[in-house]
């Protein structure tokens, strides 16, 4: 871990996304005047992530190890058939979502509600509608800062360029009624063969449902932090993918695949707390219930920025931050590059607590009695400041 570096009040608002401040973009991709599709809107917060329209609208363009979006969509809204080169994860804010997958869609359905959390692989067709009967809101992550574009299938491409949208080699679109010219043959997207459809992945039905976390299913610890044994600090985590900042060695996610980057859910009781600690990865914080107040640095240096319901914040790497909850208390989305364990520095106030209540953490990163732990390591520079 780096020496501290406090962030100041005006870099720290910049790092701060409002569901106020997202800007929908209608023409992202190639299937957006396909019927049933045509409503559909896309977000890029972190990243421009996959989107074809050189008007795309990006609120935090820092590169972080993934990219963070929105898909949102009415009822009946269709996201049409496509690859993805790096991991895609759903996390449904609003809205009951059927996904299918496969080289037509047909391997298989699931049907994914609020809260849960689905994972589709890579290099396999995928498409997704909202059966539900509101608008529906999810937030997608992508591996990596460049997610390398989408393959669609044949028939989206045909189908699109009825109605003069065209996709380059750039992975852009093309709109030649518009006005736009359409580009010579060798500099547009080729449809996959059908030899290349058949030679893909196949997964089943059981298979896919491995890699969905409902949110009935989420698997909460209420000591995976250190800071959890402590009054005025009850919180807890769920992991989802990846191994995340957990400090319970018991604590194991359901998606354990590298993506880049991992998911948990944390959730803080109302009007408690979580830290101060900082990590040496970027994290990103998003309100899925409640909302929340992040307190960052220490000292004399600390500030405050409020994120509620929908808003995202962007915590740089080896910044120490507090969270405190509501009085309704929060529920958040965290997601951390890299694929790793992400372990935390403690404030040392909240290590001499913890060791006063008979709690440390042991060489490997994890809760453990006090007095099962070496005096040298618990009592040395390491204490409490795993990074």
């Amino acid at each position: 871990m780096k020496p501290e570096e406090p962030i100041s009040p005006k870099v720290a608002a910049g790092r701060l996304v409002r569901r106020s401040d997202l800007v929908a973009c209608k023409v992202a991709f190639i299937d957006c005047k396909l019927p049933g599709s045509e409503q559909k809107e896309n977000y890029s917060i972190i990243g421009a992530g996959v989107s074809e329209s050189a008007d795309q609208f990006v609120n935090l363009q820092e590169p972080h190890g993934f990219s963070l979006g929105v898909a949102a969509m009415p009822p009946g809204v269709t996201n049409n058939l496509h690859i993805h080169y790096t991991a895609e994860v759903f996390m449904i804010f609003r809205g009951e979502w059927l996904f299918r997958w496969g080289a037509d869609g047909k391997d298989g359905e699931i049907v994914g509600h609020p809260g849960d959390v689905i994972s589709i692989p890579t290099w396999i067709f995928r498409g997704f509608t909202n059966v539900g009967s509101n608008d529906g809101w999810i937030f997608t992550c992508l591996g990596r800062d460049d997610c390398g574009g989408l393959i669609w299938h044949p028939s989206i491409l045909h189908g699109a360029a009825k109605y003069g949208l065209h996709l380059t080699r750039d992975d852009v679109v093309v709109d030649t009624q518009a006005g736009a010219p359409k580009p010579p043959e060798n500099e547009l997207t080729q449809p996959l063969s059908a030899e290349v459809i058949a030679s893909l992945d196949r997964y089943s039905v059981d298979e896919m449902h491995q890699r969905l976390v409902a949110a009935g299913d989420r698997a909460w610890s209420g000591r995976a932090l250190l800071d959890s044994v402590l009054p005025g600090h009850r919180s807890a985590l769920a992991p989802v993918v990846g191994p995340g900042m957990t400090e319970d060695r018991k604590s194991r996610p359901k998606i354990t695949n590298p993506h880049g980057f991992g998911i948990e859910w944390l959730r803080i009781e109302a009007g408690q707390a979580v830290g101060p600690f900082r990590i040496a990865r970027k994290q990103v914080l998003i309100a899925y219930q409640g909302g929340i107040e992040i307190v960052l640095n220490r000292g004399a240096d600390a500030h405050s920025q409020a994120v509620g319901t929908s808003d995202l914040y962007s915590v740089p790497a080896g910044v120490w931050r507090t969270l405190r909850a509501g009085d309704q208390g929060a529920t958040l989305a965290v997601i951390t590059a890299g694929d790793g364990r992400a372990h935390a520095q403690w404030d040392p106030a909240i290590v001499e607590a913890a060791r006063a209540a008979g709690v440390g953490i042991d060489p490997d990163g994890y809760l453990a009695p006090i007095a099962l732990l070496n005096p040298a390591f618990t009592d040395g520079p390491a204490a409490g400041s795993l990074a």
